[in-house]
């Protein structure tokens, strides 16, 4: 039997994986959340299974789910490509977009490799510097495009909301200090805020040992035993021990990556790159 997938039903698929709900997903597809609904159920009927698990509040993907969303991620990608690639083949200019470290080592490369393939005559100028510093330099139109921590006062778009998670090194041995010595961000910084926040919510005895710009100081810290940290689970090193509640440690809330755009770079060049970022998950 031939089972054709049709795109907007995969686009409906990962806009509900993204946002583990159908009535937020269909703002994301520009549907109603029963339009949603519907296609979610046409793909799992295409395909004889099922792909979330729904109860009154959350959606859980089954494994059928999981097995599809690399594909169709994927298959939307290359469709996404192949479009630009005719449709602006020629494009030229320069972009300066601008990212904290851990975001420009764990977000950004897979987008810096798409766009270089589509659109090679366009020179792209990345500096890594956090959110604080970058916000000025959107508004004075030092860049053009910025993929920053969500904060207030922030004007833009949403690209994902990321957990925060809790690491150590291997041993742990942060854990046996008191006062508890943890990493921190820059004063600040949004991710800094939540982890205040989350240790004096717990009420838990801590100090800050360490305070840093750097997301790579911040891991060689943590990984010499000296520090725990929380960091936006992306850029959490597979080599680390994640750490949680039964640890004695709070949940931090999640933050909004988001990009933010300068009033000069209505390009086609920072256009292109713009939606090479929030095609992106």
């Amino acid at each position: 039997m031939n089972i054709e997938l049709d795109p907007s039903l995969l686009r409906a698929f990962v806009a509900a994986v993204d946002m583990m709900s159908f009535s937020k997903a269909a703002s994301l597809v520009h549907k109603s959340p029963a339009t949603v609904s519907m296609q979610i159920a046409k793909l799992e009927e295409r395909l004889d299974t099922v792909f979330f698990i729904r109860d009154t509040r959350n959606l859980r993907l089954t494994q059928s789910g999981e097995e599809l969303l690399g594909y169709a991620q994927r298959m939307l990608r290359l469709q996404d490509e192949a479009i630009e690639a005719i449709r602006r083949p020629d494009l030229e200019g320069s972009v300066t977009i601008g990212a904290p470290d851990d975001y420009i080592g764990n977000f950004l490369p897979p987008v810096l490799r798409r766009f270089g393939v589509l659109f090679p005559k366009v020179e792209l100028n990345v500096i890594c510097t956090q959110t604080p510093a970058l916000m000025p330099m959107i508004q004075s139109g030092e860049i053009d495009l910025a993929v920053i921590t969500r904060t207030a006062g922030c004007v833009g778009e949403i690209i994902r909301r990321e957990p925060m998670v809790w690491i150590s090194s291997k041993e742990k041995e942060a854990l046996e200090r008191t006062p508890l010595p943890v990493a921190l961000y820059e004063e600040g910084s949004e991710a800094r805020i939540v982890t205040v926040a989350a240790l004096r919510g717990a009420n838990i005895h801590y100090r800050a040992a360490y305070s840093s710009f750097s997301h790579s100081t911040m891991l060689a810290i943590v990984e010499a035993g000296l520090a725990v940290a929380a960091v936006v689970e992306m850029s959490a090193p597979a080599n680390f021990q994640r750490l949680g509640p039964s640890d004695g440690l709070p949940v931090v809330s999640a933050l909004d990556v988001m990009l933010i755009r300068s009033a000069g770079s209505n390009r086609a060049p920072c256009d292109a790159i713009a939606e090479a970022i929030m095609s992106t998950s």
